[in-house]
């Protein structure tokens, strides 16, 4: 059976270049995420990861990532999975200006039957999609739940 794309539309107040660094910015990602550690090389087959200390305090992987397309700043689209990335889902990040706010889609697409982290991204994604809308229109963002 497949699973039900996952998709998300916001709309933020900010220019576009704004919006699309806010995804890939290493500043705003580690903002979004508690101070994870964000590297990605935006070509495709680009390497993505968002790592940091693990619950013992040791360096660890929290998601790895592969860059599959980039139309900056309108179109960025990777493939990504938890940890090393053994089981990965698919995300197009679409943006589009409006009149006075850009109009974000995320999909979340392209899941095996098994993978762990549907109903995690079910939940993640309003939680990080918000707390990028506020940091990006206001500079200051909320902790997570």
């Amino acid at each position: 059976m497949v699973k039900t794309p996952l998709v998300f539309t916001y709309y933020v107040a900010a220019p576009i270049e704004k919006v699309w660094n806010g995804f890939v910015s290493k500043e705003a990602n580690q903002t979004i995420f508690m101070g994870a550690d964000f590297e990605v090389e935006l070509t495709p087959g680009g390497s993505m990861t968002w790592s940091g200390p693990g619950k013992d305090g040791k360096p660890t992987r929290y998601v790895t990532g592969r860059v599959t397309y980039v139309d900056a700043p309108k179109l960025l689209e990777y493939d990504f999975g938890m940890g090393m990335g053994d089981t990965m889902s698919h995300v197009r990040i679409e943006l589009t200006p409006e009149s006075e706010a850009v109009k974000v889609v995320v999909t979340n697409d392209g899941w095996t039957e098994d993978d762990p982290a549907y109903s995690r991204n079910a939940d993640g994604w309003p939680r990080i999609l918000s707390r990028l809308k506020t940091l990006l229109e206001t500079g200051k963002t909320f902790r997570p739940h």
